[in-house]
């Protein structure tokens, strides 16, 4: 964990220093709270500093450039920003921004994927972003009360804001591209153990490592299913053991390594951070016969994580009592203290129904030692264990699955940053089908239909109730992501850092979805959280093996070097050895591209899905009264948080008739375009000048004449809805006569035969929308509208 002050200097030597971690194979994180933002004054001049977001770009271009230990793996990055910062607005959306960018580029040809030979021309790529939230935040936001950004320098507010826009904001980009997280920054340091010394500001890239700027942490992990005996019991003697061994290498580990700077050696050697995890959980629960998203799993991890943390602090006091506490454990004896009572006091908390005897009363026992043993003694370390993503390490300790997660799929491909990929078999489903009672031979007829149809699902023999048991972080038989983040509020509490852990979000989740979730994590106690919603990012390391129909794509791979399109895609986000974390929604793309110059070639083309904006839940409209030739109707215009058009709704006769029906299907049409990114220039310059009755004059003094219903429609959105410059483009007003928006009249029927591409186009939105129905009400008279099942709404459709 860096540190950067506001100082020039200060922020060219981070650059250096993260350099010199991505090279030796390590990652950094930082918070870039101190530095003036761009809405600050630079004394030396009139001008105004550039702000964080701005220095983020040289940091980015550093990362991109090497790569973590100069082999495959890319360099493990985390930007920090505080929730009060004056810039956290802009921070929020940067990576966002970029994600559009990124999908633009790939449906044109470009090479956009993971390792692309273009993705160096996109910005912030290379970083975890992570939002510094407060307790007093989260209070802003339960209750709809404003909030503050303050001035680095002074303290004094620059701008109000709605506590809920911000992290409407938030939820929001999440939601497109998986960045930024959320970092609880007050229960962070409620679990301070050196806070007499300096407040936690910061993590490292995953971050599960969470401690004072300037400081260090070693890693390891032990493989849980070594641990797991065939009758299904947990040999918790050598589980205790092998938690000394390992903890003891690491304590040695700190005195014998070197560090990137003076500051960083200093710390690490004074407070001696250790980082003991675990992996393959996900494998236990499955081999246990224990459903991931359940009491008894939770119970189980919950139990595991004490015992494992309670016997890394006992073992850190017995060193101690023989080598002395850590330097800076005399001015921090007394939270150090608290912190390990705290720890102690949860196990309490687990329900000893769930979890066999022996689990809990051990869990117990080591912790009543650990506090006396630290009270005698004090502790060598002043942090014992974190959760790390353990996605590189997983593999050569030949896991299942990585760090806290549960399996991604039964069956997956991992794609690989030089190049190529590899199947991944869960080899726990035989076992747990053994301890669920399941015969050889069964075992083999459910294992082979798993491995045709890369599911559980209609497997023989298995029953409802089995499913839970094999249930994983994606595709048909999928656990909820609810689960995902009781699971780890079951484990927080006995980790000395936190949690790296992906929320796996199905590609249909909202934003307000994502917003409920965040304000669960802070709700259960979590540290940190950070979601992944399916396929929101163009390129995924991570995927589940695909469907007989796919298996040529698989072995042919796109040819733009993205991951497989697959209901089950996904990427292990906030991973500091994969280093990619937490991509878009609403960009601008067309439904089918070539993919690369080979291809293109060949004349093929890759029909590719774009992604929906969903509207808010609950939202503004704009409500239009018109008459044209003598035929009134109604134009409602439900708008995106931005005020930009999102759905339409024309009423012109009563329900039921024909020309009812037929607006119906045109308004739920066009909504969907709006949604999924159709630029509304586009229908503008399409239906603008159609010419069918009724037409004639119209009581819109903007729009004094109309040759036909549509031909106002569309001019009326232009003119509320486009900027100045797009009007003159599309002749709608003289560009001499300034923004009057007041529309010309058509000039001439716009007729143009389509183009190859635009029939191609077209075809393809057709295929999206079809099947979608909506029932249509009279539109709202009050300027707001909802997701009543209306037409162009998210609750009226079926994708």
């Amino acid at each position: 964990i860096l540190s950067v002050e506001d100082t020039m200097e200060s922020i060219l030597t981070w650059y250096q220093e993260e350099g010199m971690i991505f090279k030796g194979g390590s990652g950094s994180g930082v918070n870039l709270s101190k530095l003036r933002s761009s809405q600050e004054q630079l004394q030396s001049s009139a001008g105004y500093a550039s702000g964080p977001v701005s220095f983020m770009r040289g940091a980015d271009a550093v990362a991109g450039t090497i790569k973590s230990g100069g082999k495959t793996r890319r360099a493990a990055k985390m930007v920090i920003l505080d929730v009060d910062h004056p810039d956290v607005e802009e921070f929020v959306w940067t990576k966002a921004r970029e994600e559009r960018k990124i999908h633009a580029l790939s449906q044109a040809g470009f090479d956009m994927s993971l390792d692309g030979r273009d993705m160096i021309s996109v910005q912030y790529q290379n970083a975890n972003n992570s939002v510094r939230v407060t307790d007093e935040f989260m209070r802003a936001v339960e209750n709809d009360e404003e909030w503050q950004l303050k001035a680095i320098k002074t303290g004094e507010a620059i701008k109000t804001i709605r506590a809920r826009d911000l992290w409407r904001d938030i939820a929001q980009s999440a939601w497109e591209c998986a960045d930024p997280g959320l970092q609880f920054d007050t229960n962070i340091n409620n679990w301070n153990t050196a806070s007499n010394t300096a407040r936690i500001n910061g993590s490292n890239p995953c971050s599960e490592y969470m401690h004072i700027d300037n400081s260090a942490c070693n890693l390891a992990s032990l493989n849980l299913m070594k641990f797991l005996r065939d009758d299904g019991t947990m040999d918790l003697d050598s589980y205790r053991h092998a938690v000394d061994i390992l903890f003891t290498a690491q304590e040695i580990l700190v005195g014998y390594s070197s560090y990137p700077t003076d500051k960083i050696d200093q710390n690490a050697r004074d407070f001696r951070e250790i980082g003991l995890g675990y992996a393959n959980l996900g494998a236990l629960l499955m081999a246990l016969g224990l459903p991931y998203d359940s009491d008894e799993g939770r119970a189980h991890a919950a139990t595991l994580t004490a015992i494992m943390t309670g016997q890394a602090y006992l073992s850190s006091a017995k060193i101690a009592r023989r080598m002395g506490p850590f330097a800076g454990y005399e001015t921090n004896q007394a939270p150090t203290n608290a912190v390990l009572a705290q720890h102690r006091d949860e196990v309490s908390r687990i329900n000893p129904t769930h979890v066999p005897e022996d689990l809990l009363s051990t869990a117990q026992s080591v912790w009543d030692e650990a506090v006396e043993q630290s009270r005698l003694h004090g502790v060598r370390n002043s942090q014992a264990t974190v959760l790390a993503p353990t996605g590189t390490v997983g593999f050569m300790m030949d896991c299942d699955t990585t760090g806290v997660e549960p399996d991604l799929g039964l069956v997956k491909v991992k794609k690989l940053v030089g190049g190529g990929s590899m199947n991944i078999v869960n080899r726990t489903v035989p076992r747990a089908l053994k301890n669920l009672g399941f015969s050889e031979e069964q075992t083999q007829e459910i294992v082979d239909y798993i491995d045709e149809h890369k599911t559980i699902i209609g497997a023989p023999h298995i029953k409802r109730e089995h499913l839970p048991v094999f249930a994983c972080s994606m595709g048909e038989n999928a656990i909820h992501y609810r689960g995902h983040v009781r699971m780890m509020g079951a484990v927080q509490p006995f980790i000395s850092g936190a949690i790296s852990k992906t929320v796996n979000m199905p590609e249909d989740v909202t934003v307000d979805d994502v917003a409920d979730l965040h304000l669960e994590s802070w709700k259960l106690g979590l540290k940190a959280v950070a979601i992944y919603r399916d396929n929101c990012k163009s390129g995924q390391p991570l995927s589940t093996a695909q469907k007989d129909d796919n298996k040529e794509d698989d072995q042919d791979g796109d040819a733009d070097g993205q991951a497989p399109s697959t209901e089950n895609d996904t990427q292990e986000a906030g991973e500091g050895e994969e280093s990619t974390q937490h991509g878009d929604s609403s960009s601008r793309v067309n439904p089918a591209t070539r993919t690369s110059d080979a291809e293109a070639d060949s004349g093929g083309f890759v029909v590719k899905s774009p992604l929906r904006r969903q509207p808010p839940r609950r939202r503004t409209a704009r409500i239009f009264e018109f008459s044209v030739g003598g035929s009134r109707g109604f134009l409602t215009v439900g708008e995106f948080e931005n005020g930009e058009p999102a759905e339409l709704f024309i009423t012109m006769a009563k329900q039921g008739s024909t020309l009812s029906g037929l607006m119906d299907a045109f308004a739920i049409s066009i909504s969907n375009g709006l949604q999924y990114g159709v630029p509304l220039t586009f229908y503008v310059r399409k239906y603008m000048a159609m010419s069918f009755a009724p037409n004639g004059m119209t009581d819109d003094a903007s729009i004094p004449m109309a040759s036909s219903v549509v031909d106002y429609i569309f001019r009326k959105l232009a003119l509320e809805y486009l900027p100045h410059e797009d009007l003159v483009e599309l002749g709608l007003v003289d560009k001499a006569a300034g923004d009057d928006r007041q529309a010309t009249l058509p000039v001439e029927e716009a007729t143009q035969e389509a183009t190859p591409e635009e029939t191609l186009e077209n075809a393809s939105q057709q295929k999206s929308d079809a099947g979608s129905t909506g029932e249509t009400e009279e539109p709202a008279m009050d300027g707001s509208s909802e997701a009543t099942g209306n037409h162009g709404t998210p609750g009226a459709q079926k994708e």
